[in-house]
């Protein structure tokens, strides 16, 4: 199985039919992004924790409407995926052999907007069990890469690993008709380094990319890339899979990582 980091973007993308990368997702299936997965694990900027944390779901999870301010309609929508308490498990095991010591588990957390949106539209079905993974945005890409890397066995067990996020999520400049320089400069930054396959730049994104902090004055959308990359393996390919802007600075960037074939 190949990696994702899923630009999700504004949770009007649930609903609003004028967003380029809506029509990306509902079109999932049909182009064939990856085999259908037998479970699914998504790493949502929306979860942030002091340690790793899964969810822990026998039954369907619920769905978590953890925004503010939208249309009424948001917030009736459902995504009754089912939980993969196996996944988990096996998530902190593989976790717990690595350097993460220590994994908690929640087992009442359904799924964040990060998790539901992107899959109700790729999965409209909500047929394949689905568990979360946090981040901690108080560590840095490194971190986030090596926690994927921990990960990249479940490649091997037909599960999809899917960071969610946002490619430049700066929620304090938004608006406008016309990309501004910070945002573009950033957003280009970022997938000539991914295609280029300088992961490491990556990793010290905040270090070498241009108007890191406009782009990310908060990382927590950013590191569900590192997580896929790391799974993905030091000489995986990179490919962009969609692009499209919103709101004038929201960069729906999101890319596909194969790994290197040895």
């Amino acid at each position: 199985m190949d990696t994702f980091y899923i630009s999700h973007g504004s949770p009007t993308l649930s609903i609003d039919e004028s967003i380029p990368a809506r029509h990306f997702l509902k079109a999932w299936q049909e182009k064939g992004y990856c085999q259908r997965p037998k479970a699914i694990l998504v790493i949502s900027g929306h979860w942030d924790t002091a340690v790793p944390s899964v969810n822990v779901i026998t039954g369907l999870n619920e769905t978590i409407h953890d925004f503010y301010g939208f249309p009424k309609d948001m917030y009736k929508l459902k995504y009754p995926a089912p939980g993969a308490p196996e996944l988990a498990k096996r998530v902190k095991e593989l976790l717990m052999a690595s350097e993460f010591k220590h994994v908690d588990e929640d087992r009442k957390r359904g799924l964040d907007h990060g998790a539901w949106v992107p899959l109700m539209l790729m999965y409209p079905e909500a047929d394949i069990p689905v568990c979360q993974l946090s981040v901690q945005s108080d560590r840095d890409g490194t971190y986030h890469y090596k926690l994927g890397k921990a990960l990249a066995p479940l490649k091997e067990e037909g599960v999809l690993i899917m960071g969610s996020g946002s490619a430049t999520h700066n929620l304090r400049n938004i608006g406008g008709s016309s990309v501004p320089s910070w945002a573009m400069n950033f957003d280009t930054w970022l997938k000539d380094a991914l295609l280029e396959g300088r992961y490491e730049d990556v990793n010290h994104w905040d270090e070498k990319a241009p108007s890191a902090k406009m782009a990310h004055p908060w990382p927590d959308h950013f590191y569900p890339l590192h997580v896929a990359m790391g799974a993905a393996g030091e000489n995986a390919k990179a490919k962009t899979v969609h692009h499209s802007w919103d709101m004038g600075t929201l960069s729906y960037a999101s890319y596909q990582f194969t790994t290197a074939t040895s």
